[in-house]
Parts: structure tokens; sequence; C-alpha cells
């Protein structure tokens, strides 16, 4: 039997045994007793010391390699990744929430490694437990042959459903917003100063939807309103879920290219702004790939080919979202980029029947930007800004078709 034949049929009965123990409680990482190492011929030894056991199951994922380990829940506080990584094997470490009820780890692989050897030993006396994993690398076609997410019934990431749109409580004439905090769960997005980008932004997702809530003619709903990993494609799924009208995605994130900083609102296209544009575009989208999403047979060119036809009718109206948008900030006092709308190809922009936008509130990477970021006055000012440019927008917007009708 092949080492990656054997890890797969190792980790299916590794998990099924981890359920018989009826695990219930959440488990605690324990940071002192987890580590990555080298050891040289042997491999690498990926060890998780846990407060208790519970069910578990590993995977391969290529183009890039990775190594994904699906856990019931942990608490991750504590663990650091730079103390947990200690190999050059291993490129990356991402852990965090993945779906409600379930935790995910993603090794990103510098070369092709296999399970050669995986245990939990259960501390029976104390109810802690260990994970053991033991890495070797293979060749290429090895690997290819045994990559690939698992079907199992109650770990994977529910697929978008097509359902019938919420009914409206705000009236016929309410403008229905779908609000999409950046990053969480797994995914942190950007890191400074102890802070993360999808805990800035979910906390002023909760703050803009309270504005909106409060000013006449706003429905808002939310992509996530916890510490949860949301996909690119799952975003765009809850917002035609949820019949929403306009979809705008929040983010703060670090970049070095051309010392960003100040607020800026993009727009969907398939060649960016600028090289800093392009280049946040591929940070945005890399979310997807560490937090261990199976993207391959992801596209469909006659499919895309159609959405582009729908995405130019939708377009005049999402640039006059994103100068509504810009100026409303503007007005609040910002401080806007230079270049305060740019475009580029976010794959979470890409829903074709509705104008969509992704709102950079500032660079985590600008220290003026950050301390704004965390003031609680700022964000109730950009917040205004925003609910002002939506506002306007619709007014426009409705004059504009109505006099297309005609």
């Amino acid at each position: 039997m092949s080492r990656i034949i054997y890890a797969i049929a190792l980790f299916w009965a590794l998990s099924t045994a981890a359920v018989a123990h009826d695990f219930s409680a959440l488990a605690r990482v324990l940071p002192d007793d987890s580590r990555i190492v080298d050891e040289g011929r042997a491999g690498v030894r990926v060890d998780l010391g846990l407060s208790q056991g519970v069910p578990y199951r590993v995977f391969t994922l290529q183009d890039p390699y990775r190594m994904v380990l699906d856990f019931q829940e942990v608490d991750w506080t504590g663990l650091d990744r730079e103390a947990l990584l200690q190999t050059d094997r291993i490129s990356g470490v991402q852990f965090g929430a993945y779906v409600p009820g379930w935790s995910r780890m993603v090794l990103e692989l510098g070369a092709p490694l296999a399970v050669d050897r995986a245990e939990m030993k259960i501390d029976q006396t104390a109810g802690g437990a260990q994970l053991s994993l033991l890495l070797q690398g293979t060749d290429f076609d090895s690997f290819a042959a045994g990559a690939g997410a698992p079907r199992q019934q109650g770990w994977d990431l529910p697929e978008p459903a097509v359902t019938p749109a919420q009914p409206r409580r705000g009236g016929a004439g309410a403008l229905r917003v779908m609000l999409d905090p950046g990053h969480g769960g797994i995914d942190p997005g950007a890191e400074a100063d102890g802070l993360d980008e999808k805990t800035l932004m979910l906390t002023f997702a909760r703050e803009l939807r309270e504005h909106l809530l409060r000013t006449e003619g706003f429905e808002v709903v939310m992509t996530r309103v916890d510490d949860q990993f949301v996909s690119l494609e799952r975003r765009i799924a809850l917002a035609h879920r949820a019949g929403a009208d306009v979809f705008v995605s929040l983010h703060a994130d670090i970049l070095s290219e051309g010392r960003a900083h100040g607020a800026a609102v993009y727009t969907l296209s398939d060649e960016a702004s600028d090289v800093a544009s392009d280049k946040l575009a591929e940070r945005h989208d890399r979310g997807d790939l560490i937090s261990g999403i199976d993207l391959s047979g992801a596209d469909d060119q006659v499919a895309d080919i159609l959405l582009d036809i729908a995405r130019q009718e939708t377009k005049p109206r999402t640039d006059a979202l994103a100068r509504a948008l810009a100026d409303g900030m503007t007005q609040q006092g910002g401080p806007m980029n230079s270049r305060p709308i740019r475009t580029a190809s976010f794959s979470v922009l890409k829903a074709a029947d509705i104008p969509s936008v992704l709102v950079e509130l500032g660079f985590l990477s600008s220290p003026r930007d950050l301390q704004n970021i965390r003031n609680p006055e700022w964000r109730i000012g950009m917040a205004q800004g925003i609910v002002d440019g939506l506002q306007k927008w619709r007014q426009d917007d409705l004059i504009k078709r109505s006099l297309i009708g005609q």
C-alpha cells in the first residue's frame, strides 16, 4: 500500500475511533506541547497538544501544495505561528475556525509531503491528548494522485445553494445592503500591532449595520456575524440568496507597494488600475488558498463569458456606486487615498447582477490609518460617509432607471 493511500485510510480510522470517545466540550490547544519540527531524514514531525481528544482528518491539496487538518472545534488561543513552526520545509501555517463546530489547520508545503504515521494519544487520567504526525517527502505524481478534499457529510463546507430571496421587511422601496466583513476564522487577513483585519472589519461592519438600520430605507444582511471562515464563492452566493441590491466588502489590508494609505473604493476589472491594486487582489484571493479550499476544476469558460455579458449591464451602476461612496467618505474627512477609486480583479466582486464594491478603509501598514481604524469616533464618521453615499447612489439610480424605463 502506498504511503498516500495508507495515510488516507489511517485518518478515516482515527476519525472514527475519536468519534467513539464522544468528545463534547471545546478542546483547547496547548501551545507548550505544540510544534512543527524538522527531524532530518526521518521527515517533519507535527505535534499538537490538546486539552482533550477530538475527531480529526487529514488530506492534501495541490496548486499550491498544502496539507489540511480538520478538527472538531478547537480553541487556538495562545498558539503563536512563529513559535509553532520550527522548520523551513513547511513554508507557512494557518489555523482557526472554519465552519461552525469545526476548526482547521493548513500547512503550506515547500515540496510534496505525505503522512507516514499519525497517532492521537489520549491521557485517560489527565484528559489531555497529543496528536502526532510524521510527514515524509514523496514524488509529485504520488502527491497529485492522492490530493483532493474528501467528501464526508458533516465535515465539508456546504455548497452554495440557489434559494429564494428573503422577504423584505423594510418596505418595497428599501435598499437591501449586503455587508461583507473581509476574511474570518482561519483567514485573519492583514495583521499589525497585535490586531488583525478580520476582527477590525467585523467590528466596523457591525457599527455600519447599526447606522444603516437607524436610517430610513435600508435593510442589512451580512456574510458573517462572527469569527467564521467564509469562502469567496460563498460570499457571492449569500448575496444572491439574500436578494441583495448592493454588495459592499470591507477590508483594511497591508500593502508595501506605493506607500499605500487612505481609504479607497475598488470595482471589478480584469486589468488592475495599477500594480499595487493587482498585488492587493492577489492577497485577497490567497485567503481561499491558505484556508484549504480545493479550487481544482473551478473554472468554467462558457459560464464566465455569459457572466461577463451580464456584468457589462451592471458596470455603470457599480461605477456610480463607487463614486458615491468615495464622495461620502471624503465629505466626512476621510482621509482618502490619492486615487480613491481603483479597479482590480477581486473574486469577491464577481456577482454579475449585483453592484459590488470593495472598500479599503485604510491600510494597516500605515501608522495613521491604523490609528484611525482603531478610533471609534473616526469609524463613526466613515460609517456615516458610507451611509450618505448609499443614499445618494440610491436616489440617482432610481432616477436613471426611471428615465431608461421611459
